[in-house]
């Protein structure tokens, strides 16, 4: 008698309009049930039968429930899916196609199907790019996806750069143009600097060389510096089809074992490359540098032809300028810019060390690859002498380009960074009073307050109260009008001496071309500077997933079982440590239940990077330990390890 009774069904409504909603992103489980994450200090739980509906990473609006004396949520829309296009790994059952994501927490085969421009493409373990078309919360009785582009077949050994790649919709190979499209499209004057002995420093196997540099005292014996460097936009017009491909990409993207470079090889590996002996136009600067390491205002950009005399590596400079190893310089000349480019180098260290910001030395991780492409090995290499002569010759030239754009014209790519904002500025300064450091926020705030706490920090060598300062500082970002640069300590600072790689240098090239040959400058656009900051970002995030998933397929060798590793604590999370062993670089998860047994006793304190346990610090961000690995998951690019006692 009270089937389609309207009181019956407006009290319903009613009682369904009083139910409250919250809303939040999903977070599952391995065990079938979930949570719904509000912010970052209040979740709600999903029993395994709501879960059914979502996906981990759905951002939701859910009916808040009571039962059994427990809030529980309930999913009711989908505000946006975490799934739209996505990568995975192609299964075949009953001449059906289904499609795992490639994604840590989505476990569940997706019933999928090629769209009709890619039939018959796929086959049991390929990678694929699919689109999510419907999903359960939208009323849909099954998750089901399109298959859009086949990205690499079952076991072959590039999967994980050419996955990765196409994850982040990055470029996987380079820009193809033809051949005849690369002539010198200027004629603008040129110095002839073909007899001056330039010297080239770079890796043994580097290709795309993009600087040069010629050192020598003058009258008041200070250094005269000229770099000189590769100049692709006198080969590529603005705004052609080239331009416009290397704007997309940004960068050349350097992921291990290879590269995609911004440009095309022949270009940025051959013809502008400033291979030795070889005639080059480049874009050219010369500086004075004053005897107290400080750069004259004395500076001159002109445009040149150059011939290096040698390519230099790394190694070999460091070993002769170190006294060890065998290698010699060719010739008193090339002999005599090294130990002047070596005295310049101390001097500007000196300079920097009084005035600006000097960054500590840090270890980077090379891996080793068969020419199968099978990875073999991880090796650690230090920043060596030659590695800082190169670094501060290309510093005091950004430093000069910044200087030059910004009193002609105004404006340019410049790379800043803004140092602490006002709240975190005030965090930060509340944290050093715990270390009987004084520094006030205004201090703090001005680019000579920074570079003051910087050097403090720096001499006082406590690696977990610098952890803790640098998660108060800002990003770096880019900028089309000057700006200062707090990590560096520089007040301006602009790149240009990387165009073969960087269209930010590219950019800027143009700009100061335009004000050596007196032509109208181009002031970039606030979408060219969101584009490159939005490629470099994505390019970092790919260098970090292939590493991390060559690290699982390296770790999971018989001779890593049981061998103990050093390994230095670099974040604490929710429920974790995350490590760094230093022996390779790998990055390691070491879950709480590995540090104590009873979960309530153990407290992980993310702010001040620290957990306790009965309200003792046991571990810390910066510390060294100790540990086993316990399990290598594949999947999803995770390698769990267990503390040693």
């Amino acid at each position: 008698m009270f089937q389609n009774n309207p009181l019956l069904t407006q009290l319903k409504k009613n009682l369904h309009a009083k139910t409250p909603r919250v809303e939040g992103i999903v977070k599952s489980t391995e065990r079938g049930f979930g949570f719904l994450e509000i912010d970052s200090q209040k979740s709600y739980f999903i029993p395994p039968k709501n879960m059914k509906k979502v996906m981990h990473g759905d951002k939701i609006i859910a009916l808040l429930k009571i039962e059994k004396d427990r809030e529980i949520v309930q999913p009711e829309k989908l505000i946006e899916p975490f799934l739209n296009r996505f990568v995975g790994k192609i299964e075949e059952k009953n001449n059906k196609l289904f499609i795992t994501p490639d994604y840590p927490f989505l476990k569940d085969l997706i019933i999928c199907e090629p769209n009709k421009n890619c039939i018959n493409m796929f086959h049991d373990g390929d990678w694929a790019v699919a689109k999510l078309i419907k999903h359960k919360l939208n009323g849909d009785h099954i998750f089901y996806a399109e298959l859009i582009e086949r990205i690499i077949k079952k076991n072959d050994p590039f999967i994980p750069w050419s996955v990765t790649l196409a994850r982040h919709c990055l470029d996987r190979q380079e820009p193809l143009v033809e051949q005849k499209d690369f002539t010198l499209k200027e004629n603008h004057y040129r110095k002839d600097l073909r007899n001056l002995d330039f010297i080239t420093i770079d890796n043994l196997n580097t290709k795309d060389i993009d600087d040069a540099l010629f050192i020598y005292k003058n009258s008041d014996n200070e250094f005269c510096l000229t770099v000189a460097i590769a100049d692709p936009t006198a080969y590529i017009e603005y705004g052609s089809k080239l331009d416009i491909m290397a704007s997309k990409r940004g960068f050349t993207n350097y992921l291990p074992g290879f590269n995609i470079p911004m440009l095309p090889r022949n270009l940025s590996e051959d013809i502008c490359s400033l291979h030795p002996n070889q005639s080059r136009p480049v874009l050219a600067c010369r500086i004075i540098i004053q005897k107290d390491g400080s750069i004259s205002k004395n500076i001159h950009f002109f445009l040149a032809w150059i011939k290096s005399k040698a390519k230099l590596s790394y190694e070999h400079v460091s070993d002769w300028i170190e006294k060890s190893g065998t290698w010699t310089p060719q010739n008193k000349s090339i002999e005599k810019q090294i130990s002047l480019l070596h005295r310049l180098c101390l001097l500007r260290i000196k300079w920097r060390k009084k005035n600006a910001v000097l960054f500590k030395d840090s270890l980077e991780y090379r891996f080793h690859f068969s020419e199968t492409g099978k990875i073999l090995d991880v090796f650690v290499e230090k920043r060596r002498i030659a590695h800082k002569i190169v670094e501060e010759s290309m510093i005091i030239a950004n430093i000069s380009a910044a200087n030059f754009l910004s009193k002609n014209l105004g404006f340019g790519i410049y790379n800043i960074h803004t140092g602490f904002d006002l709240i975190n500025a005030e965090n930060a300064v509340s944290f050093l009073k715990n270390y009987n450091l004084k520094f006030s926020v205004k201090e703090i705030t001005t680019l000579k307050g920074f570079c003051n706490l910087r050097r403090v920090l720096n001499i006082l060598s406590d690696n977990y109260i610098d952890s803790r300062i640098r998660r108060f500082q800002s990003f770096g970002d880019f900028s089309i009008i000057p700006g200062p640069h707090f990590a560096l300590g520089f007040s301006e600072y602009a790149t240009w001496t990387s165009p073969i790689r960087k269209y930010s240098d590219m950019i800027n090239h143009r700009l100061l071309k335009s004000i050596i040959n007196k032509n109208q400058a181009i002031k970039p656009s606030e979408e060219i500077k969101s584009k490159i900051s939005e490629q470099r970002r994505k390019n970092r995030m790919a260098e970090r997933d292939v590493s991390d998933w060559l690290y699982t397929i390296l770790l999971q060798d018989q001779k890593y079982q049981n061998k103990i590793f050093n390994a230095e604590i670099i974040d604490i999370s929710r429920n974790g440590i995350r490590a760094r062993l230093t022996e390779n670089g790998a990055n390691v998860f070491i879950p709480g239940t590995f540090l104590h047994p009873i979960r309530e006793e153990i407290t992980f304190n993310q702010e001040l990077g620290k957990v306790f346990i009965n309200g003792v610090v046991h571990y810390k961000v910066s510390d060294y330990i100790q540990v086993t690995l316990s399990d290598i998951k594949l999947a999803t690019r995770t390698i769990i390890a267990r503390p040693e006692y």
